[in-house]
């Protein structure tokens, strides 16, 4: 299972499958080969939906984003 976080409070956003992670893997800039943490804000997650995202992803995110004008996002496997 993979788990998205808010990387500044380790509040859990919810599970993700694998290609949802894929998907945020290939639209998203990493630093490294080990980084598992993003920036988004709302022109991420509109980029993201006009690149045919998953609904429930999208959802998810713009929950966690709120009305906050960015944020970290991380993921880790359990």
């Amino acid at each position: 299972m993979i788990q998205l976080r808010d990387k500044e409070t380790g509040t859990p956003i919810g599970s993700i499958s694998e290609s949802q992670l894929q998907f945020l893997i290939d639209q998203l800039e990493e630093e490294s080969e080990k980084d598992q943490d993003y920036f988004i804000n709302a022109a991420t997650l509109d980029m993201f939906e006009k690149r045919g995202v998953d609904v429930g992803l999208l959802e998810m995110l713009r929950d966690a984003l709120g009305e906050r004008g960015g944020m970290e996002i991380e993921w880790v496997r359990s």
